[in-house]
């Protein structure tokens, strides 16, 4: 357990596992609606040619390759006496279940082979509108072998800010797929961006609002960040859009944090981005300080996460071991 007054991602792996775990991030060379012209072109004004993700695929490195490169990288940290480390498959880059169903179940089957060489968890990055019953029917067949995740991101809490930045889904989508996610009995995240523009600190306690609403077992947060190659790029270097500092982050991550449910677990709190890459914000603050910086907020305050909490919603059970559907 932790006496931190938030809870953080490392700590409930542990406990959740018993070992150590670390993330595999996978490329599976999907797109997005809102690149391909079926919604939009350009994709959200945030994101990167690599789709948030590693661009491994588009590199040429296939999808066994890059799990098996992975599980190479974990077996490097193994201590002689220590238990097995575990891993975590994430599909990380760009829509995952944007695909036809047998793209999806063969994307699927590259893990299969792993599951008995310490994969714990598949983790499947994708879009609240892209999750149609057949790729939950493919999900779920996996998940009859392993946990299965599923990260879907919202970002914000408003429906035209949620036009504003190319997502072109809205909330109630989000929330319609939430409950379709925790059906089938899968743990589900819910991503959020503070700082977007026009949305501004009502707008970051109003997201956490709703993901806790939702009642996501996990949540990641990031400040916004000006990546090259994004269509938020150009109108920043025109003085359209400002980025947050680190003090002003942890202020609004502090408000963000309290109003989701305690059991919510945190498993992200900052961005990550090569600083090459990175036209702004480059802060004299490492993404570890965050955390140390957001705990020394709430208890400047008195507060802790979940004290503004509002709802009765509690998230469901966390699961270690594959999950059992709970449709009738």
């Amino acid at each position: 357990m932790t006496s931190l007054p938030f809870r953080p991602f490392a700590p409930w792996l542990r406990e959740t596992f018993g070992r150590p775990v670390h993330r595999i991030a996978l490329d599976a060379g999907s797109t997005c609606p809102n690149r391909d012209g079926s919604k939009g072109f350009g994709g959200c004004v945030y994101c990167d040619v690599e789709g948030s993700g590693s661009g491994a695929l588009r590199e040429g490195q296939d999808l066994a390759e890059q799990l098996e490169a992975g599980m190479r990288r974990i077996a490097r940290r193994q201590r002689p006496g220590d238990p097995p480390l575990g891993a975590i498959a994430y599909f990380q880059s760009y829509t995952n279940t944007y695909v036809s169903t047998q793209r999806l179940i063969e994307t699927l089957d590259v893990v299969r082979p792993y599951l008995e060489r310490g994969i714990v968890a598949v983790s499947i990055a994708t879009r609240p509108d892209c999750l149609p019953a057949e790729a939950l029917d493919a999900l779920e067949a996996l998940g009859r072998h392993v946990p299965i995740w599923v990260e879907l991101g919202l970002e914000v809490a408003d429906d035209q800010r949620l036009i504003d930045i190319g997502r072109m889904h809205t909330v109630q989508e989000f929330d319609d797929a939430v409950e379709r996610v925790h059906e089938r009995g899968f743990l589900c995240v819910g991503h959020a961006i503070l700082g977007l523009p026009e949305d501004g600190r009502e707008g970051a306690r109003a997201t956490a609002h709703a993901l806790a609403a939702a009642g996501c077992s996990g949540v990641k947060v990031h400040n916004l960040m000006v990546l090259k190659r994004t269509q938020l790029a150009a109108r920043w270097k025109r003085g359209e859009v400002e980025v947050i500092d680190a003090p002003t982050y942890v202020d609004w991550l502090a408000d963000f944090v309290e109003r989701l449910h305690p059991d919510q677990v945190l498993h992200r709190m900052t961005g990550d981005a090569p600083s090459e890459n990175r036209l702004a914000p480059h802060w004299n603050v490492h993404k570890s300080e965050v955390r140390e910086l957001l705990a020394a907020e709430l208890q400047r305050r008195g507060t802790r996460q979940g004290s503004r909490f509002e709802g009765s919603r509690t998230p469901p059970p966390t699961r270690t071991l594959p999950s059992t559907s709970t449709r009738p």
